[in-house]
């Protein structure tokens, strides 16, 4: 049967927990490059996905840390939205939600991609693997009042990896492949748009006489929003086709034309999504009832429209927390502990 466009995702989490039941990482994930069978024993890769895995089998372990990032992201970014990148315990992940060409799914797959490309570049700075480190390039001429020094991360070593790993399943002339390649790019394409110039400063007393300044990435969660946005503004495109000699070839092109052309650091889309208020196990909807909802907010979170006007529920609940906290010379605080009364509000 076709191959379903999740089995990458599937793949690397299973490096996470084999098999996959948890997006935790276990203490069986620090030995993982000493295991010579440990692509072999990954079901779902594609030749090129398990060639690539053996030449190097001591970045998987960041490649599957990108994954579960990339998806803590993403479950960060629409906690209070009807999905909210649920996760399930079977080997889909996700469940159907991915198999339709939507928005949810181009968001998946980028920030999925920009998570190994960030966690690789970040494990090669550390000193984590011995086929990669920093970033040389970065050694010319300082700016005014600064000099390179420090380890300038490799972005561009780490988005290959992405590339070679997250897009060897994406080969076929189909307008879903088209769609997976372009949304993983927008995803890489994000850490190289957000890197920073980071410094360090030197001389008497911290006078910082001197700056040793290398390049960084950025906290994940910038990127998290960064591609939030590029959700939020992502791009409806039709599916065309053409005969070309190797066959039938799909492609896509913007559904309307008096908007601007999506570039490559936009993610695109050609499936409407579902509403998400009610379970639907075609769709992968799990609803929303029961969800927390934020009673003043006129948001998407707010009770109003994520309880998708079914109304709502409110309970008090008690939090034990702590107060009246006073510190003490030297060096230490006290606290007590008091009990306060919350409203809570769930969906109906």
């Amino acid at each position: 049967g076709r191959e379903t466009h999740t089995q990458y995702i599937m793949a690397l989490t299973r490096l996470l927990s084999p098999p996959c039941r948890s997006l935790a990482v276990g203490h069986q994930y620090s030995s993982l490059g000493s295991q010579p069978i440990l692509c072999g024993s990954i079901p779902g890769l594609v030749p090129k996905q398990l060639r690539f895995c053996r030449n190097y089998v001591e970045i998987m372990p960041s490649v599957a840390e990108g994954v579960k990032i990339g998806i803590q992201e993403c479950q960060h970014q629409f906690r209070g939205r009807r999905w909210n990148c649920t996760t399930i315990n079977d080997k889909a992940i996700f469940g159907p939600v991915l198999d339709k060409a939507t928005r949810e799914s181009a968001f998946v797959h980028a920030i999925a991609s920009a998570g190994v490309a960030f966690a690789v570049t970040r494990s090669c700075a550390e000193g984590s693997a011995t086929i990669c480190g920093c970033d040389t390039r970065h050694k010319g001429p300082p700016g005014e009042g600064w000099k390179w020094g420090g380890c300038s991360e490799d972005v561009n070593f780490g988005s290959m990896v992405s590339r070679e790993f997250a897009d060897a399943r994406e080969n076929r002339p189909d307008a879903r492949s088209a769609m997976n390649r372009q949304n993983n790019e927008a995803g890489r394409t994000s850490l190289n748009d957000n890197m920073f110039l980071k410094c360090k400063c030197h001389g008497l007393s911290g006078s910082c006489e001197v700056k040793t300044c290398w390049w960084s990435q950025p906290d994940f969660r910038v990127i998290g929003d960064y591609m939030k946005d590029k959700y939020d503004s992502a791009s409806e495109m039709v599916v065309e086709k053409h005969k070309e000699s190797r066959g039938w070839v799909e492609t896509l092109r913007p559904k309307f034309t008096f908007f601007k052309p999506p570039t490559e650091r936009d993610l695109v889309y050609y499936e409407s999504s579902p509403n998400f208020c009610e379970p639907n196990p075609e769709t992968g909807s799990f609803g929303t009832r029961d969800r927390a909802c934020n009673l003043t907010s006129h948001g998407i979170d707010g009770c109003d429209l994520l309880c998708c006007g079914r109304g709502h529920n409110t309970r008090t609940e008690e939090r034990k927390e702590k107060c009246h906290c006073i510190f003490h010379w030297c060096c230490y605080v006290s606290c007590q502990e008091c009990v306060r009364v919350y409203d809570v509000h769930t969906c109906k």
